[in-house]
């Protein structure tokens, strides 16, 4: 029984220290991923169970609203911001409360082991411990430098994940723009072959034409058809690359809008691009903010060879004890410590050569990729460059592949040509719709692709 005032104390002392604690906040994290096909706020001029209308600028915004890829960079981007916090947590005081109660064999001696006290004495007692770093000679303040500057670097990697996916997006909506446009091609070109097949059999039937001509009306309307099967199937994969660019897993029907009124300028003189893009390019920026992050990590690593100071200090009452051992119920102390590396294996210094040598390949890193910034300006450049001479080479060919097909129509119908040079004239100006439909799309994407290698968005 004599033990009894100790015990209750420790179960009171608990209780209460409880009952005093602020309960922990409920953090409660959200993320929206709004599904596009299953949100109306996504889906853009959608009009009953139709197709729905988009345009390029809506599949980038919402590209940037679902793609997981968004969310996994501005995720990390957001935990870094947690490591710095976590270390400049290391310039504040730690203090903490203590609450102990000893049931002992009264004034025993420890015969073994290692313990700050080798006499057993039953007591209770609560206090307070603080701890506050004076200095470290400049390594803290290096590491928080360091977190800081990583964080940047994670931001900046977050802002190039977004242009990344802009570009993707970009070329999935072009790429199903130039299927779309070529699938318009080939279905207005069934329907007219549909139509010279039909005129060319009641030619036929009346012994105005021969079995040869319908035979070659025949064989064009298949070609048509399987252009036409084709150029479907071409649509579906690419309307699918698409809707997995946006950061849907829902298949959906769209209507694609090109809002273009003119096609874009040729691109301007590479020398002024390629300074242009040191300056704006993203991910060059995040390279180079984790070099500095890695300096200054670098420099903390060699301080560890430094001593740290720091102030202790400690409060409390220890209401429970005998008298012959605890003089007093209050005890208090304040005192300093200096901390003064000697030898732990090279361990610092290993650390400390490590982190300069990860610093200098984070130089090389961002050497490398100045190299291939370069390179990818000027192809992006030439790229642009073929692309627009293309698209007009591309309207010229169709302007005269439309004229040849209606002297061809015309020459036919007036029994002056055969049914070979009308198909020949088909063919052509099939060909030569498809060809320019590929054109502009493709140099829309050319000019998507300079303004992601320069670091510009429009």
């Amino acid at each position: 029984m004599k033990n009894l005032p100790v015990l209750v104390f420790f179960f009171a002392s608990c209780a209460l220290a409880q009952s005093s604690l602020p309960s922990a906040p409920q953090v409660s994290l959200t993320f929206s991923r709004s599904p596009m096909l299953s949100s109306a706020q996504s889906l853009p001029n959608q009009t009953g169970g139709g197709p729905v209308r988009l345009t390029r600028e809506q599949a980038e915004q919402i590209a940037l609203k679902n793609n997981p890829r968004v969310s996994v960079a501005q995720l990390l981007a957001m935990a870094q911001h947690q490591v710095v916090r976590e270390t400049r947590s290391a310039i504040y005081p730690d203090v903490s409360g203590n609450i102990t109660a000893v049931q002992a064999e009264e004034a025993s001696r420890i015969s073994s082991g290692a313990l700050t006290a080798s006499r057993l004495l039953q007591h209770a007692g609560l206090g307070v411990e603080l701890s506050q770093l004076i200095t470290d000679f400049g390594r803290t303040h290096n590491l928080i430098s360091s977190a800081k500057l990583t964080e940047k670097s994670q931001q900046a990697s977050a802002e190039a994940t977004r242009e990344q996916i802009v570009l993707a997006t970009d070329f999935a909506f072009y790429n199903a723009l130039e299927a779309q446009a070529t699938l318009n091609v080939a279905n207005q070109t069934v329907k007219e072959r549909q139509a010279v097949e039909d005129q060319v059999n009641q030619l036929t039937k009346t012994k105005l034409k021969s079995d040869l001509d319908l035979s070659f009306a025949q064989v064009n309307l298949s070609q048509a058809k399987l252009l036409q099967l084709e150029a479907q199937d071409n649509y579906d994969t690419a309307i699918a690359s698409l809707t997995t660019v946006l950061g849907s897993d829902t298949h959906q029907k769209y209507e694609l809008i090109d809002d273009t009124t003119q096609l874009p300028s040729p691109p301007p003189d590479e020398n002024s691009l390629e300074a242009q893009a040191m300056q704006q390019r993203p991910d060059l920026q995040a390279i180079d903010l984790k070099h500095q992050a890695d300096q200054k990590f670098a420099r903390a690593q060699w301080q560890q060879l430094l001593p740290t100071i720091s102030a202790l200090g400690v409060v409390g009452k220890t209401p429970v004890g005998s008298s012959q051992y605890f003089i007093g119920d209050w005890y208090g102390a304040v005192g300093g410590n200096l901390n003064i590396p000697v030898f732990n294996g090279f361990r610092y210094t290993a650390q400390a050569h490590e982190a300069y040598l990860r610093a200098k390949a984070s130089a090389e890193q961002i050497r490398d990729l100045r190299d291939q910034i370069v390179r990818d300006v000027q192809t992006a450049w030439l790229r642009a460059n073929t692309a627009y001479q293309k698209v007009v080479v591309q309207q010229e060919l169709l302007r005269e592949a439309n004229m040849g097909l209606d002297l061809a129509q015309t020459r036919y119908q007036l029994g002056l040509s055969s049914i070979v040079e009308l198909s020949q004239a088909q063919l052509q100006q099939t060909e030569a719709a498809i060809g320019d439909a590929n054109a502009r799309y493709q140099y829309q994407f050319a000019i998507s692709t300079l303004n992601y290698q320069i670091g510009v968005h429009p």
